[in-house]
């Protein structure tokens, strides 16, 4: 298979074509209503900081290049549908970090080099970890290995909102549930397939649309940004 080779993954698609996994396709739909969800909220905020404008644009990405991804399906597009994801994750653990250690960068930065490290040994881990034309070999987890760092790292950051009584933990909580049972819905995909004929992928879109709105929410409402030191003067 090359670069440019369209890649079966998914129930739903059966042939190559734009139009062929269209359930998926639109689904993503849900990333796009949460973007202009949480911009709204946004807007009737007193506390605005450049990076909830710079995560609700990525949550907007995500849902555009996982469109991109189902209808033109190609290695190129799957970095597309890819990329976005990962640099939510990181931006958005960089901006909380940030802001509950009230502007520490020291300690922002060290956290940002784990998560990092982490991302890039699981994506280059699982890198093999998806499904081939092949339909004999399916992918272990149907290529849903990838996401097992990131669903752990959501469950124990609600559970430290939960521990510290956070007034985010109920929001945090709840994106970390949606992500569990989207993995589960992604990764039962393939093995529904002959019961549904439609699979359960679009089910992912759909919660994963939910989780980022959470966390978005989260950020907006209840961990606004660092607000930075007065320098105010006076002349005597």
């Amino acid at each position: 298979m090359t670069f440019f080779d369209y890649i079966d993954l998914y129930c739903e698609r059966t042939a190559p074509g734009f139009w062929n996994e269209p359930i998926n396709a639109l689904s993503n739909v849900a990333f796009l209503i949460a973007a202009w969800i949480a911009w709204r909220a946004l807007q009737a905020s007193d506390q605005r900081g450049i990076m909830d404008y710079v995560l609700i644009c990525l949550a907007a990405c995500i849902g555009v290049g996982s469109f991109l991804f189902h209808t033109y399906a190609n290695g190129q597009t799957e970095l597309l549908d890819v990329i976005p994801i990962w640099t939510f994750v990181v931006l958005y653990v960089a901006t909380t970090v940030f802001r509950i250690s009230n502007g520490n960068h020291l300690k922002t930065l060290r956290i940002m080099l784990i998560v990092i490290v982490c991302v890039g040994v699981s994506l280059w881990a699982t890198s093999a970890d998806i499904s081939t034309q092949d339909a004999d070999e399916p992918a272990r987890l149907n290529g849903s290995l990838q996401y097992i760092p990131a669903l752990v790292a959501l469950w124990l950051f609600s559970m430290a909102t939960f521990v510290r009584r956070h007034p985010a933990r109920t929001l945090v909580i709840a994106a970390a549930g949606c992500f569990t049972v989207s993995l589960g819905f992604r990764t039962v995909d393939l093995m529904t397939c002959g019961a549904t004929g439609l699979g359960t992928h679009f089910m992912w879109h759909v919660l994963n649309g939910s989780m980022v709105l959470a966390l978005l929410m989260a950020l907006i409402r209840h961990v606004p940004p660092v607000e930075k030191p007065s320098h105010d003067v006076r002349h005597v």
